[in-house]
């Protein structure tokens, strides 16, 4: 394998490494559910992509074509993780989780959880 692969290849892991780390570490120090969720979604999605980014270059080189398995994986993370955000935040609105103190836009939290769910087309207004 060349020199110059074997740099790249390296710096992509440390640099996904250091997004997983950051992100794990702030899963962790975080204390509330509204924040904690920046974490994971961004620093992993971006840790991951790192990681798997030198694993589509090995695997290339390795094979003498492009992997495509790699970036199949890479996309399908892209687009799962945000909405997975989604649906955690949307469950801890339903749930009525209070955020704490310092969380700030606690306003929009408030005026989210009482706002009524929209009229179905079927029924009629009276």
């Amino acid at each position: 394998m060349p020199f110059y692969l074997e740099i790249i290849i390296c710096l992509s892991l440390i640099i996904g490494a250091s997004f997983l780390f950051i992100g794990s570490y702030g899963l962790i120090r975080l204390p509330d559910i509204y924040m904690r969720l920046h974490s994971p979604t961004k620093a992993s999605t971006l840790g991951i992509t790192g990681v798997l980014v030198a694993s589509m270059i090995f695997q290339s080189y390795e094979k003498g074509g492009f992997s495509v398995q790699e970036l199949l994986i890479t996309l399908f993370l892209l687009i799962t993780a945000p909405i997975a955000a989604n649906m955690i935040a949307k469950t801890a609105l339903h749930h009525k989780i209070k955020p704490l103190k310092r969380t700030q836009n606690q306003d929009l939290i408030d005026s989210i959880c009482e706002r009524e769910e929209p009229k179905k087309a079927d029924e009629k207004s009276v």
